[in-house]
């Protein structure tokens, strides 16, 4: 080996790298304990702030699924997308249920809700049994449920409850609205064919009240099982009554076949008018403007109204290939409320929540100056309509002609009637 002399050239090493393999190591460490931190960091606030569920109790499969069904899970949806998507620093989540119209299905489904599913708000439970039967699992939680779809006026008197609301109809406002024109027209002698459960009853019975007060007269009524096919026995006895009108207390499917059978069987070409006291477009649409011209009916929203309806229909049709019924409207209108009110509050809280939904009026495509009353009823303006001719329509769910708007507080049932505990009288 030569040993280096001065006169020979230094051979420069290369500077060390500052980067050294255990620097990089530090460095990934560092990176992946970071992340940890952060992940660990989402996932806390994610657990601070949980999604805030709204819990949809509908008819998803049976008679008023058109109704409400699924077009009243995409107006709830619609309402929390305009919201914002959330509130509070909550995500707002929309769950729906079937309660396949069975009162005790429909309170195991809200118990659920409420129990296990964090739940703070029930809406819609289409059909009276299964709303008055969800509305004691929830008023036992001190929870808010909103009454969309169903319309047995005991939901805002004996049933009512601190957290209950009833916003879109009831059978004292159908009654008062499309009773009360129909006798005013010489219409006053009645036959009622009437669908067997809580909202039957109590239509039947408030328009025989409003009726009778304007002289009118009952021929008499019959009663049938809910999701009836064959209404043939039930129109004879109708038929042989001779009354001027046949009253159908019943909804959805019911009516429908109702009116579909009642032509065939020739009931109005013999002179005797079919008034069905609570009817949707969705109802009409399925009867057709052939058999359902002339009839006269209460509602308490149409999409061809305003401006406002219109817009807010269209941007439903273009999901559900459908208008919106009252019912779907109504469902909109109030989670929009509710969101509105939480934000307001501060706070989840029903009784924090429940307070500002009463002392804010509602205005919107559904309702104006709409107010919620202490024992749970939203007051709003109903509309009467009459069906059009077929040779009127300009097309598809263009159905209704508007020959009055009745005032929220000479439509409902008034306070001083008013048999909510909850009312100071």
């Amino acid at each position: 080996m030569i040993a280096p002399t001065k006169d020979m050239p230094r051979i420069k090493t290369r500077p060390k790298c500052k980067n050294t393999w255990e620097e990089m190591l530090k460095k990934i460490i560092t990176s992946l304990l970071a992340s940890t931190v952060v992940i660990a960091a989402s996932a806390a606030f994610a657990q601070g702030n949980p999604p805030l569920k709204l819990g949809a109790i509908l008819d998803m499969s049976g008679l008023y699924a058109d109704i409400t069904g699924e077009g009243s899970a995409t107006a709830a949806r619609m309402a929390v997308e305009d919201f914002g998507g959330s509130v509070l620093g909550r995500k707002v989540e929309i769950i729906a249920a079937d309660h396949l119209n069975k009162a005790d299905l429909s309170a195991s489904i809200a118990r659920d809700m409420l129990d296990n599913q964090g739940v703070e708000a029930i809406i819609d439970v289409a059909a009276s049994a299964t709303a008055l039967a969800a509305g004691e699992i929830a008023k036992a939680r001190n929870k808010i449920i909103i009454f969309n779809g169903p319309g047995s006026i005991r939901l805002s008197n004996e049933a009512c409850g601190p957290y209950t609301v009833h916003y879109v109809f009831d059978t004292y406002g159908q009654a008062n609205s499309t009773g009360l024109a129909t006798v005013k027209t010489g219409l006053d002698s009645w036959f009622f064919l009437t669908a067997d459960y809580a909202f039957g009853q109590d239509l039947e019975k408030d328009t025989t009240n409003v009726i009778q007060k304007m002289g009118g007269k009952i021929a008499g009524a019959v009663r049938h099982p809910l999701n009836t096919s064959d209404f043939s026995s039930f129109l004879l006895q109708a038929q042989g009554s001779k009354a001027k009108v046949i009253g159908l207390a019943n909804a959805g499917g019911d009516t429908i076949n109702a009116i579909k059978q009642a032509a065939e069987f020739g009931l109005t070409r013999g002179g005797q008018k079919i008034s069905p006291l609570l009817a949707f477009i969705t109802d009409i649409d399925s009867v057709g403007l052939e058999t359902a011209q002339g009839m006269v009916l209460a509602e308490a929203f149409y999409w061809d109204l305003n401006d406002e309806t219109r817009a807010f229909s269209k941007r439903f049709q273009d999901k559900i290939k459908r208008v919106p019924t009252s019912a779907q409207a109504g469902i909109y209108s109030s989670v929009t409320h509710y969101l509105k009110a939480v934000k307001a509050a501060g706070a989840t809280d029903a009784a924090a929540v429940i307070k500002v939904m009463k002392e804010t009026p509602i205005n919107d495509m559904f309702a104006k100056n709409g107010k919620i009353r202490e024992d749970g009823r939203m007051v709003h303006d109903m509309y009467l309509f009459e069906v059009k001719k077929p040779s009127e329509s300009k097309g598809r769910w263009d159905n209704y002609k508007l020959l009055a708007t009745i005032s929220g507080d000479d439509a409902f049932q008034p306070l001083s009637a008013s048999r909510c505990p909850l009312v100071k009288k």
